[in-house]
């Protein structure tokens, strides 16, 4: 009898990781054991400790390691995470901010300086807007939580004006309270939630404006890869591509499902309405795995990082993906 390879995998709950976790889908010569974890759950570990042999990843906490030569992990181009990140940002409604370009002085909330959502949240408001990170002066803090810290060690340019939240209010409480003017993040804080008159979106409808920002930039940011610990890939050579099939066929067979709406896979209304307008917006792999399906929207949100101080060094898209990943067998 074979003996497969038995790796730990920590990946979020997605609708196109779910026929892996559920076996549909394995993975070439892996016995996976499948964690479901939150994004700040499983970064924290896997930069912390290395807890894992297979991780979904920060794209921006893998750039900042990449380019100072200390990522204990190797990529492959599988994108688990996607979003526009017009809903990332939200503001006091009471403060004149009527436009993305009335955030010039204000002071804006962030959990993390170095987030991927932050970093394509400021290079919109720097790239469509003009309003630079060094316009705002940027309060650090826990959104929900307090105490919560930068994951991983970054330098900032001297330019930048950063400060720490108060030890006893958290990012939320400081917008609810109007201590700050907004707040860029990941997650809606729980005042706009809970429906506070006075926080708002930056853009009261951000899907429209997100797709006039894909219709002139062709970005759809990429949020989260997948890491394999380097010596693992290094002791098993066939790892890396074994790994980006699995993940790939997973997504095919969650797409396939979701087109399937005689009976709608997902709890939510106009399911495939809204499918069909987002493979007529962005065309029919509208969620691309791959490196050169990606190379553009990388090689951007590479040329933002490092604008915004944090990579060391102008990375390359090719640098963050083992080598045998970079290309594929054709038929």
């Amino acid at each position: 009898m074979t003996t497969k390879l038995k790796l730990s995998i920590a990946t979020g709950n997605y609708d196109r990781t779910r026929p892996l976790v559920d076996g549909d889908v394995a993975i070439d010569g892996v016995d996976p054991i499948f964690m479901l974890l939150s994004p700040e759950e499983m970064f924290f570990r896997s930069f912390r400790d290395q807890a894992f042999d297979v991780s979904e990843l920060s794209l921006s906490s893998f750039a900042v390691k990449t380019a100072d030569g200390n990522n204990p992990y190797v990529g492959v181009p599988v994108f688990p995470s996607r979003a526009f990140r017009h809903t990332a940002i939200t503001i006091r409604t009471d403060r004149g901010i009527n436009a993305p370009e009335d955030l010039r002085g204000r002071r804006i909330g962030t959990p993390e300086y170095q987030l991927t959502a932050c970093v394509w949240a400021r290079a919109l408001l720097q790239e469509e807007y003009g309003v630079a990170p060094s316009d705002v002066i940027w309060v650090r803090g826990g959104l929900e939580e307090l105490g919560r810290p930068e994951k991983i060690s970054i330098k900032l340019p001297s330019n930048i004006k950063i400060e720490p939240a108060p030890a006893d209010k958290t990012l939320a409480q400081m917008l609810k309270d109007g201590d700050i003017d907004a707040i860029v993040a990941p997650r809606a804080p729980s005042c706009f939630e809970q429906g506070d008159p006075n926080i708002g979106w930056l853009w009261p409808n951000p899907q429209d404006a997100a797709s006039d920002y894909f219709k002139k930039t062709k970005i759809f940011p990429i949020m989260h890869m997948i890491g394999i610990r380097k010596k693992l890939a290094d002791e098993h050579p066939w790892l890396p591509v074994a790994i980006a099939k699995a993940f790939s066929h997973s997504k095919k067979r969650a797409l396939e499902l979701l087109v399937d709406t005689s009976a709608t896979k997902v709890t939510l209304p106009f399911v495939d309405e809204l499918l069909r307008s987002a493979r007529q917006l962005m065309g029919d792999d509208f969620w691309p795995y791959g490196i050169e399906p990606n190379r553009y929207v990388l090689d951007r949100f590479l040329a933002y990082h490092h604008e915004q101080g944090l990579s060391s060094r102008q990375l390359t898209a090719d640098e963050l993906f083992h080598p045998s990943t970079l290309a594929t067998f054709k038929i």
